[in-house]
């Protein structure tokens, strides 16, 4: 069983661009853009959305126009719609337990007090949909935490993060086939 609905992460709006926590929004944006994908506005499901076919196979994509704390209204909305079950769900985050570079592929678990995970795993009613990890690191401080990930990342972290980006993107083929635990080995080697 493949991927049928790949889901970026972000907070919208010309401030929250560039930031941290918008790691999702930029993974999104750059296979949309590689596979000449326009992401459209679509209020029925809170998001930009788009097609893409890989390997024949059809790739719903979305990019919730809620705040990121709020991203399940759209996720959940857009997987009834289409008859999306959570296991062929990729979300694509931000991850401060991971350092800039690093990217991670799993199924399920908690959501490590990301709230955007939260409000998915919530209106789904499962926490059983994959997740690609974008690691951006973590601050000195835990009191810091919001402001760090509101903020754009260093020149040379966001080289890490975009590096990591395009790693995704490399190995997006077979985690959209079902390929799991290839892109997994792949992904975790560096």
């Amino acid at each position: 069983m493949g991927l049928s609905l790949i889901v970026g992460l972000g907070n919208p709006g010309a401030e929250y661009a560039d930031t941290r926590h918008n790691a999702g929004f930029r993974f999104l944006e750059a296979f949309a853009a590689a596979h000449g994908v326009a992401l459209r506005g679509e209020r029925r499901f809170q998001g930009r959305t788009g097609v893409a076919r890989i390997d024949g196979r059809e790739l719903r994509l979305l990019a919730p126009d809620t705040f990121m704390n709020h991203s399940g209204e759209a996720v959940a909305r857009l997987a009834r719609y289409y008859k999306i079950p959570a296991q062929e769900i990729l979300v694509v985050h931000d991850e401060l337990d991971l350092p800039p570079g690093a990217v991670r592929l799993k199924l399920g678990g908690g959501d490590a007090g990301h709230n955007g995970l939260g409000d998915i795993t919530t209106q789904l009613g499962t926490p059983d949909y994959y997740r690609l990890r974008i690691g951006i690191g973590r601050p000195a401080s835990s009191a810091q935490v919001i402001n760090f990930v509101l903020k754009r990342a260093s020149r040379a972290e966001q080289e890490q993060i975009d590096a990591a980006i395009a790693r995704a993107l490399d190995n997006l083929p077979d985690i959209v086939a079902g390929r799991m635990e290839k892109a997994m080995n792949a992904l975790h080697a560096k």
